[in-house]
């Protein structure tokens, strides 16, 4: 990867004839003219936490003169760019709903999701947030004539308030008052409701066809989405590099997955399967891309054969040539634009194709169905194989968090004197755990925007702190942290919630009966083929023995150096069929949260394994490695058996870092440790 000199940064642009002697002398791969076609790619990729790895795709081991000159000619043609002046939002919606009337359309559906139905999207993929204000990760809005609503889960019903104008919205919750209600009740006989179909599932869009139905009205899938018409200055597809996942990380060689895959096609009679989740695309191919925030994923379609052949859709220019090697021969590049003629090739042949239910779109299916594709709505193929990880993977995910753990001791450590000082605010406080992360071995990016909650801040559960609006960290209150990190080997994802100065009883008990959940659920033995859901109470109880709760889910998934959201399995209230397996990796994070008071969150990760004397069963092995805050703990509501796990818990931190502390970080964890 390419690092850039301080001395070159602000470098004048030589001009055009300059850059080509550059360029032709380090034999690039790109000349001015197709750089300057990828330049809005790269412009909408994320920055990360290398700003200029964009050069990779340019030229192999760059000079810093080439270096220079490169960012100088990208900040020459992006300063000539006319910025575009923001819109209110209202003047949008208005926009909104003259296009809706060009498209003899009387509402439109917007969803959060991008057309792999991602949570983390590209900024072109940023519809509901254009439309609306609302940058949570989920969420969708409908928008009629003379009305609108949005719709957020639990984690956003406090933030959907401070972003969007009830005077343009309605506020409805997003499980207990879903859109298609929405939609079966404010919808008039005889009007057209749109959606685009590449952003919703067939599922999804099966429910908002009978809830027009329900009104007398029609569901129309529009060629043309009446939001990308308005949007001025819509970013364009992400280009970012697409580089191989070393396999002494991933632990099994793309070839391998690809032929045990397609054996598993052959047996359930399919002739191919639709690869449209990117954590599963890259998974598959062992690679990983930079197009969206905080999240290796190279965007693109696939199509896996009963042969282990691939038909990749991508731009073929994201790919290095370290990544093209690495594809070899049995994948296929294919530019994106022809993903639906492949798609209708692939139907001509009448076979058995298989798609995922959760991430393909209503146009996949019926582009294959139209095409005469016998369609198989499934699991995605990759889905479980992915997330039952090899034991490569699970040592990985061991020595990431080994290490992760010693920078959140040291965070621990440096906030437990400079947040009792007063005056420390929450960006502060959190770019100070992502500094210590840096220098980590293997450390790639954060693997989300921390979540640094003062007070109050910390009852939102996905709150987002920023510059204008963020809160100092109180003494006497309770502060809330939630991050991680994307390693080489491992994803994490952790949350602590430190008591700065003295907690009130109530924060004291609340504290303690989250970690009596965490507890429980942690030391869970259950028999094969349990799923999350059947665990989730172990985790609620005690909150549920004085009347609280929290709305949120208790675990998700989390990927190997991928998303650290990854399903199929989870520990949620919401029903799940997905039994638990050996190697798939999860978070503990019961929490509690009184509004505009203190928030409570404790997250560990956890992996499945078998337990080695009760064959048929399964427990969890705790692979995060920080300390729980003494401090914020009611000890008389712990049972005995509780605080010899925690005394235990606790050791086994101390063990793992202090090789990795030394002078008062040393000190701070064995004091932290102590056993009470």
């Amino acid at each position: 990867m390419v690092t850039s000199p301080d001395s070159a940064c602000r470098e004048t642009y030589q001009g055009d004839e300059a850059l080509a002697g550059l360029l032709k002398k380090h034999q690039a791969h790109l000349n001015i003219n197709a750089l300057t076609e990828l330049l809005p790619g790269i412009a909408a990729a994320p920055a990360g936490e290398k700003a200029d790895a964009w050069i990779d795709l340019v030229a192999h081991n760059p000079s810093p003169a080439l270096i220079a000159q490169l960012q100088a000619f990208r900040r020459e043609k992006e300063s000539r760019e006319a910025t575009t002046r923001a819109q209110p939002i209202a003047a949008r919606l208005t926009l909104l709903r003259e296009a809706l009337k060009r498209q003899g359309l009387d509402g439109f559906i917007i969803g959060r999701a991008d057309e792999h139905q991602g949570e983390y999207v590209p900024k072109n993929a940023e519809r509901l947030a254009y439309v609306s204000g609302f940058t949570g990760s989920a969420g969708m809005a409908v928008v009629l004539g003379d009305k609108a609503a949005i719709f957020v889960d639990g984690r956003y019903t406090i933030q959907v308030k401070d972003q969007v104008d009830p005077a343009l919205y309605i506020y409805r919750h997003l499980v207990t008052e879903p859109a298609d209600a929405y939609i079966a009740a404010e919808a008039k006989p005889g009007q057209k409701i749109g959606f685009d179909p590449k952003l919703f599932t067939p599922d999804q869009a099966g429910r908002f066809r009978a809830a027009a139905k329900r009104a007398g009205a029609d569901l129309v899938a529009v060629a043309k989405n009446p939001v990308d018409e308005i949007w001025a200055g819509r970013p364009a597809d992400p280009i970012s590099p697409v580089l191989p996942h070393d396999i002494k990380f991933a632990g099994e060689a793309s070839g391998e997955k690809r032929r045990r895959l397609a054996e598993r096609l052959k047996a359930d009679g399919r002739k191919a399967a639709v690869i449209s989740g990117p954590d599963s695309l890259c998974w598959l191919l062992n690679i990983r891309g930079a197009d969206v925030p905080r999240t290796p994923f190279a965007l693109g379609f696939a199509v896996l054969h009963d042969d282990a052949r691939v038909d990749l859709y991508m731009d073929r220019r994201k790919l290095t040539p370290s990544a093209l090697a690495h594809l070899g021969n049995e994948v296929a590049v294919m530019p994106p634009d022809a993903f639906g003629d492949g798609l209708a090739a692939l139907g001509s042949s009448k076979a058995s194709i298989a798609i995922d239910g959760a991430t393909a779109s209503e146009w996949v299916y019926d582009t294959l169905a139209k095409s005469g594709a016998r369609v198989s709505v499934g699991e995605c193929v990759c889905a479980l194989p992915k997330a039952a990880k090899n034991e490569t993977e699970v040592q990985g995910s061991r020595n990431a968090h080994t290490r992760d753990g010693a920078s959140i001791a040291r965070y621990l450590a440096w906030l437990s004197v400079r947040a009792p000082k007063g005056g420390l605010k929450e960006i502060e406080a959190s770019d100070q755990l992502a500094s210590y992360r840096h220098g980590n071995e293997y450390f790639r990016n954060l693997s989300f925007d921390s979540i640094s909650a003062a007070g109050p801040n910390g009852a939102i559960c996905h709150y987002h702190a920023m510059p204008e609006t963020q809160r100092e960290i109180p003494v006497n209150s309770l502060y809330l942290i939630d991050s991680g990190g994307q390693y080489l080997d491992g994803t994490t994802d952790i949350t602590r919630t430190v008591a700065v100065g003295t907690p009130t009883q109530e924060m004291k008990e609340c504290f303690t009966r989250v970690l009596k959940g965490h507890i429980a659920l942690g030391t869970a033995r259950f028999p094969r083929g349990t799923t999350g859901s059947a665990l989730d109470a172990l985790a609620r109880k005690p909150l549920w023995d004085v009347g609280l709760d929290y709305d949120h889910g208790t675990g998700h998934g989390v990927g190997s150096y991928l998303s650290v959201h990854e399903g199929p399995q989870r520990i949620s209230k919401v029903p799940n069929r997905v039994a638990l397996e050996p190697g798939m990796i999860i978070s503990n994070e019961p929490g509690y949260y009184k509004e505009g008071e203190f928030g409570i969150r404790i997250e560990n990760l956890v992996v499945v394994r078998d337990v080695k004397d009760h064959p048929g069963w399964l427990e969890f092995e705790t692979l995060t490695l920080a300390p729980i805050d003494l401090n914020a703990i009611e000890k008389k509501l712990l049972t005995a058996e509780e605080i010899a796990w925690l005394n235990a818990y606790h050791a086994r931190v101390r063990a793992a870092l202090a090789p990795q502390l030394s002078g008062s970080d040393l000190a701070w964890l064995n004091e932290a440790t102590r056993a009470i």
